[in-house]
């Protein structure tokens, strides 16, 4: 396959940023002559346009009065003034609890976001020294400033949850929907996959699958996992890992679902808790189920075994059922690039709340494309607000297969959770990209009110007003100076 030359992607890159940039000015353009007659919406007088020199956040200003410049606007707001001044969380009680933030402005717009699943607020509440006072729309600076802080895991829901809330922000102060803030939409739906509860039983598996196929998916996944697999004597060895006889009984599974659903359907296996912790093993799985003609075969070492390309390299040598992993990683960088250069997998697994949200994720998946030709997945166990976030960045991805849902068998009021997309949110196994502002969909407040894990609707959050390294915003700062002087002041040295 052709590597491209880093020289022809700084070209391209160059050129891209230009036509992107004069992509912008005329959106804006647009938006301002199609939209003067009507509603400003918040923050603005109806019909008022913004001037097309006021300051902007830009990177070089961090948000506080830099030399950007914004193009005519629907003024929603006004971008140059426009300025963080709280963010706060609440915590949706689901099979994966919800953590959503609200990033709040001076000027009454603001914005929503989701921490990953079974994650927590206080990631993203931390920052909130990092981002009081700056401008919003200043997304690259701000994200920036927070990534020495994400990682790997739940560790990337912070970061991805703050990069959602901006791109609303910033959808809304110029009246377009975030995929438009990402790139172009290569599609008006976004396919989903659903997870299906597993059972022992590869009767009652085919008819679970079935079931899901009744609800208009199109696309599936199935796990196999040694709870499964090991009902039988024989089935694990000492260590609890799959014999050969084991790995044919979960080709029972396999191939009772197949035998239901269609042996024409997507379908995926999740493998992560199959217990295959080593090449020899990984390559005896994949190879069991090569027969069963999967989509891929997903995590063979575990969801956080990313980092093993090497590992992933080999087994990919010695098989042909596809290989996927990376629901764990964070950042092109730190979690993708060695996975993506070795192609060491053949589709690479996102999960946009640690990934990094919109923005890192679309880089992710856009290299992956260009670089090696590799497609995404989502990974999506969060609520609607965090997979309809997820839905705007695949509309803008060159090669994109599916997004899960974890939420299929109590969707009813999952879909409830937010107003201002059609219902149901899912409809013959996809879902509608929205064109509204932002990313086009507000929380129901009553419904998420109802399901709360704790008291308290978006509560203020005082403790967090303080820098958590240590370092207030400014005044004093009890610390030891270069000296080794215990010293209650900010100091030139740190």
């Amino acid at each position: 396959m052709r590597r491209f030359r880093w020289n022809e992607l700084s070209r391209r890159a160059m050129l891209s940023q230009a036509a992107f940039a004069s992509g912008f000015g005329a959106i804006f353009t647009a938006s301002a002559a199609g939209q003067q007659g009507g509603a400003a919406g918040r923050g603005g007088a109806p019909g008022q346009v913004g001037p097309p020199g006021g300051a902007g956040g830009g990177r070089g200003g961090g948000g506080r009065g830099g030399n950007v410049h914004y193009g005519p606007i629907n003024k929603f707001s006004s971008p140059s003034d426009l300025r963080i001044t709280d963010i706060r969380a609440l915590r949706v009680a689901a099979n994966f609890d919800y953590p959503i933030i609200k990033i709040f402005t001076n000027q009454d717009v603001y914005g929503l976001g989701e921490v990953r699943d079974a994650g927590n607020e206080n990631l993203a509440l931390a920052m909130k020294p990092l981002l009081v006072g700056r401008n919003p729309l200043d997304i690259s600076g701000i994200l920036q400033s927070v990534r020495p802080y994400a990682g790997p895991g739940r560790q990337g829901g912070g970061y991805s949850a703050l990069d959602i809330a901006l791109h609303d922000i910033t959808g809304k102060v110029f009246a377009v929907p975030v995929w438009r803030l990402l790139g172009d939409k290569k599609r008006d739906r976004v396919r989903m996959y659903c997870d299906t509860t597993g059972t022992s039983d590869p009767k009652k598996y085919g008819e679970r699958m079935v079931a899901r196929m009744k609800m208009g998916f199109t696309f599936f996944k199935m796990d196999v996992t040694t709870n499964f697999v090991g009902v039988k004597p024989g089935n694990l060895d000492t260590a609890g890992v799959p014999t050969d006889k084991g790995l044919e009984y979960g080709g029972e599974l396999i191939g009772a679902v197949r035998d239901a659903i269609g042996w024409d359907k997507p379908l995926a296996v999740d493998a992560a808790s199959l217990r295959c912790g080593t090449v020899t093993d990984g390559i005896r799985a994949a190879k069991a189920f090569e027969k069963y003609r999967l989509s891929w075969l997903e995590d063979l070492f575990y969801t956080g075994g990313f980092w093993r390309w090497k590992d992933f390299k080999e087994i990919k040598a010695h098989t042909s059922t596809p290989l996927l992993t990376g629901e764990d990683g964070f950042g092109l960088e730190e979690g993708f690039q060695a996975l993506i250069d070795n192609r060491a997998v053949d589709i690479i697994h996102l999960d946009h709340g640690t990934s990094g949200g919109c923005r890192e994720t679309k880089r992710i998946a856009d290299y992956a494309y260009a670089r090696e030709r590799i497609p995404t997945a989502i990974h999506m166990a969060g609520s609607p607000l965090a997979t309809i976030a997820a839905v705007h960045t695949a509309a803008t991805l060159e090669s994109y297969i599916a997004m899960e849902c974890h939420a299929v068998d109590f969707i009813s009021w999952w879909s409830q959770l937010v107003t201002g997309v059609s219902q149901p949110i899912i409809k013959d196994g996809y879902i509608t990209v929205p064109d509204a502002p932002g990313l086009g969909v507000e929380l129901n407040e009553p419904v998420v009110k109802e399901h709360l894990r704790v008291p308290g609707y978006f509560d203020p959050t005082t403790k967090w007003n303080d820098s958590f390294t240590g370092r207030g915003p400014g005044g004093p700062w009890p610390h030891f100076n270069v000296d080794g002087v215990w010293v209650n002041e900010r100091t030139s040295d740190y």
